[in-house]
């Protein structure tokens, strides 16, 4: 039986994978898609569909924001003071939702959250892949990126056990204190001390990152961020909204959780297995299958398969696009993760807002979701393209 200071070894790959999850947690989960669980509930007694959509997509202005800061931090010790800084914003905009109801605070919040997200999705992943000591470690990032699916799973299970009997305020209470918890161990484990990694400061890339390739890999990732944000948003509700499943919409964002866990991984060994192009075109076509379901038929079976296709795709193409970002950048892959994170960010800021402005012309969702997939669909094709391209 392990001892507990087996679990406190800073170089344990275990340890880092483990911390690297609970971040993703506390940045995903907590500071993002928390919000998606609590929806149906803040729409009943305070928000309206278009604040909903609005804040959302203020949240994603701060992701991009972070996205885009996240490419210039090249020194070791910076990324550790941001991704800190990361964890620590998640926290403090997570309370402030549980503690006022002021407009002004939560569109403040919702902005430092999306940044906040950013620095442990984007600068997280970069240290975790500097510190796990591993030759190969395209599986290795798929458990870690597995953490988006645990934190679907565990912000709407915490969220909803809350929510028996107590409101979505005190549901935002106890989600910060979880990740004020969960933040003592990945502070200690994801640190690095200061004579290490010395090699690892200043690995500048001298040739430019940007070639037709990766531009064309940039749009489909920003097709993707677009794919991702809709049903991210709006899935609950978007269930809710269909005749006979009222009430239904938590379950399927359950569903979704589950089905991302274990799909990151896969994702990751067929990536090793085959290629990553070819994987993303298969994985990206699931998608767009996955998004116009709902719009096909109101059965629950129906729709729990389209959450549980969203579930497993959009997460194992978060995993997929950054570790083939990191494989065509080698020593310096925040640049182009930062920048690919901004193109997706960029997706995710507009999606919000024409899902809104099209709820309100038509009282469905339906036209949003046929946006929605051609959308995806042209990331499928320009995917397509890169086949007949060289990698860098």
């Amino acid at each position: 039986m392990h001892s507990i200071f087996s679990l406190l070894n800073k170089n344990s790959n275990a340890n880092i994978l483990l911390a690297g999850i609970l971040a993703i947690i506390i940045g995903v989960g907590v500071a993002r898609f928390a919000f998606t669980s609590l929806l149906p509930s803040m729409l009943e007694d305070y928000l309206t569909v278009t604040q909903a959509g609005v804040l959302a997509s203020l949240n994603f202005v701060g992701y991009l924001s972070g996205a885009l800061f996240s490419v210039s931090l090249k020194n070791i010790q910076k990324k550790v003071f941001y991704f800190r800084l990361g964890i620590v914003l998640s926290i403090v905009t997570s309370l402030i939702l549980g503690t006022t109801q002021n407009e002004i605070m939560w569109i403040i919040s919702r902005i430092f959250a999306g940044f906040g997200s950013a620095m442990i999705l984007l600068v997280g992943a970069s240290l975790v892949m500097l510190k796990l000591d591993l030759e190969n470690k395209t599986k290795a990032m798929g458990i870690h990126f597995s953490g988006i699916g645990f934190a679907i799973v565990i912000s709407e299970l915490v969220s909803q056990e809350v929510l028996e009997n107590n409101s979505w305020s005190d549901a935002w209470l106890v989600l910060s204190f979880m990740a004020f918890i969960f933040s003592f161990y990945i502070f200690h484990i994801l640190s690095f001390d200061k004579e290490t990694h010395k090699e690892a400061l200043h690995k500048e890339s001298t040739k430019s990152v940007f070639s037709l390739y990766v531009v064309l890999l940039i749009l489909a990732y920003l097709t993707e961020g677009v794919g991702f944000v809709v049903q991210g948003t709006f899935l609950p509700e978007i269930v809710n909204s269909l005749e006979g499943l009222e009430g239904r919409g938590n379950l399927a964002w359950l569903i979704v959780g589950v089905a991302g866990i274990p799909s990151s991984i896969l994702w990751m060994r067929l990536a090793h297995r085959f290629n990553s192009v070819d994987v993303i075109i298969f994985a990206l076509s699931l998608q767009v299958i996955g998004i116009l379901l709902p719009t096909l038929s109101s059965n629950i079976y129906i729709n729990l398969l389209s959450a549980a296709l969203y579930g497993s795709t959009f997460i194992g193409l978060v995993a997929l696009f950054m570790n083939l970002a990191g494989q065509i950048s080698k020593h310096n892959p925040v640049i182009l993760m930062g920048s690919m994170t901004a193109a997706y960010g960029i997706g995710q800021v507009v999606a919000p807002l024409y899902s809104v402005a099209l709820v309100a012309k038509y009282g469905d969702f339906h036209t949003t979701l046929y946006l929605t997939a051609f959308i995806v669909f042209i990331g499928v094709v320009l995917m397509l393209f890169t086949k007949s391209l060289k990698p860098a």
